[in-house]
């Protein structure tokens, strides 16, 4: 399958995969009909999802039935009014029904607009007015329902709403009944109602980490610039079992549970848990034997606190983080207790993997690795001068008025203000800072207003948070600045203890003293505060913005 569209897919080195990756894309591509409809014709019996959930229940789909299932999700939105160009809302969790609704309203041209199952009514109707959302899918959960019925009265275009599972409310359409009941005879539209490469097909709202989420719209080719994300830095196999750890209402989901890792023939696994917990998690990638892991770093944090030697790990061959830099300590710990190196990736919800740690170099505990071939990544200063290796800038992607990248977003919809702010004169800034060294690996700062002004000196959370969680009591922690009137800025750390650890004066001097021997002493922070929990987005990124605001109130 994968050969279809490259190429190559076998390179000698970093350089040669940097030099010569090429996509060859059909024209008028569609991931519903050209991957998940090829694959069910040449192997209807391939394995493609492994639902289960952390009873222990388990459901499994093959091509055959993801094609089928889609069929009859095409035919169910269109019976219901939705056609090409239509915004559909999907707060599905991690359901089947998420991925076969996904296909099907790719394979009817409309615009998937994935959303977590945790908004409240206030984001709902944020969302649906922003995008002139028509329809909302939601599971049945009691929490989900209740916010979606306060915002329905609130949102403009909304035509309909369906619930998925048994308890299906009072003027909500049974999803799963009108799926069951659908057609599975489908054909792919031609002509003006088929989709076009560089129609919308998909919408992320920003996680809102500063100021209201933005629309990041992606076309329909945005599926193969996965394939750098998933063959060659999460190192999917055909025939292999990955698991990403992520909620469908995430971009992750569109990393790491969907588009590259089926054009690689991979099974998905589909972790339907109701509350996270490592325990069961673990038990979880013991019984189902995975081929490839992937999950943000707080999960690998919960991960280390237990005893992984309890459990057989040995089928999985290659492991990755992405969504907030992984610390050193977390890498070395789980290295250290499975053999396993966590490789690290790096992009956003705008784009596929833009940096990452690939099979021809070694791992640099820490480092966001090197740039995916799609790219032309640079690291500027405050005038976009490129950076010498060693000063930390902005990374921004270069070129893109002579080649739009596969996998970049085509624009921040209905926000022309925000597109002249990151996207001038063919460069693209992603906002997020780093340093590159001499051997040409890429090393995460921070964002842009994390950055930290102390007595003159710029100093980036992360490496403060690293020298953090190399002191035994941190489980996570999170770094801001603090108005000071002598320094202008000052670190505050806001610190979750491990399990065994009390809170206490003694304890916090401990904490800083720590920093001062394992980092640069300007860095230690002169603010401690304890929390039970650290205020995180949806996609499970820590919030310091909401730390930094908590403390400007009076």
């Amino acid at each position: 399958m994968i050969e279809r569209f490259l190429e190559r897919t076998a390179f000698s080195s970093y350089e040669d995969f940097k030099k010569n990756y090429r996509l060859k894309i059909p024209g008028g591509f569609n991931f519903g009909y050209d991957v998940i409809d090829e694959w069910a014709r040449i192997s209807p019996d391939k394995p493609a999802l492994l639902w289960c959930d952390d009873e222990g229940n388990e459901k499994r789909f093959t091509f055959a039935d993801v094609k089928r299932w889609s069929d009859k999700a095409a035919n169910m939105f269109k019976s219901r009014g939705i056609g090409k160009g239509d915004m559909v809302m999907l707060m599905l969790k991690q359901r089947p029904e998420a991925w076969f609704s996904m296909i099907g309203l790719h394979k009817l041209g409309a615009v998937v607009i994935p959303a977590t199952f945790q908004l409240t009514a206030k984001d709902i109707v944020y969302r649906c007015n922003a995008a002139d959302i028509s329809a909302i899918c939601a599971v049945d959960e009691p929490p989900v329902v209740e916010q979606v019925n306060a915002a329905r009265g609130k949102c403009r275009t909304l035509q309909w709403v369906a619930a998925l599972g048994d308890n299906i409310p009072e003027g909500w359409r049974s999803m799963r009944g009108d799926l069951e009941g659908a057609s599975d005879a489908w054909r792919r539209p031609v002509g003006p109602d088929g989709a076009a490469n560089r129609d919308a097909m998909l919408i992320y709202f920003s996680s809102g980490t500063t100021g209201m989420p933005k629309m990041i719209l992606h076309d329909f080719d945005y599926p193969l610039g996965h394939i750098t994300t998933a063959k060659y830095w999460q190192r999917v196999r055909d025939g292999g079992r990955h698991l990403t750890i992520a909620d469908s209402g995430w971009a992750k989901f569109g990393w790491g549970k969907i588009y590259g890792q089926w054009i690689c023939g991979a099974e998905l696994v589909a972790y339907d848990d109701k509350k996270f917990n490592p325990l069961t998690l673990l038990k979880t990638m013991e019984r189902i034997k995975l081929t490839t892991f992937c999950a943000p770093p707080t999960v690998y944090r919960f991960l280390i606190q237990e005893d992984l030697g309890k459990y057989d790990l040995s089928t999985i061959e290659h492991s990755e983080t992405a969504g907030e830099p992984l610390n050193p300590e977390v890498y070395d710990r789980f290295l250290k207790a499975t053999g396993l190196p966590i490789c690290e990736g790096f992009g956003q919800s705008e784009s596929s993997v833009l940096l990452a740690n690939y099979e021809w170099f070694p791992v640099k505990p820490g480092s966001m690795g090197k740039p995916s071939p799609l790219y032309d990544i640079d690291i500027v200063d405050e005038e976009g001068v490129s950076c010498e290796d060693g000063i930390v800038g902005t990374i921004v992607v270069r070129n893109t008025d002579k080649a739009h990248p596969t996998g970049l977003f085509r624009e921040y919809y209905r926000d022309q203000a925000a597109m002249e702010e990151i996207w001038r004169d063919g460069v693209y800034s992603t906002g997020d800072t780093a340093w590159r060294d001499g051997d040409g690996y890429y090393w995460f700062v921070g964002r842009n207003d994390d950055l930290i002004k102390c007595s003159g000196y710029r100093i980036g959370p992360f490496e403060v948070e690293s020298a953090l969680l190399t002191h035994a009591s941190v489980l996570e922690c999170a770094v801001t600045a603090v108005p000071d009137p002598v320094r202008g800025q000052v670190v505050k750390a806001t610190v979750v203890l491990a399990r065994g650890f009390v809170a206490s004066e003694e304890l916090k001097k401990d904490i800083q003293d720590h920093v001062k021997r394992v980092t640069a002493p300007y860095k230690y922070p002169r603010v401690v505060e304890f929390a039970d929990e650290l205020p995180k987005t949806t996609s499970g990124k820590i919030r310091r913005n909401e730390i930094r605001a908590r403390d400007a109130r009076p």
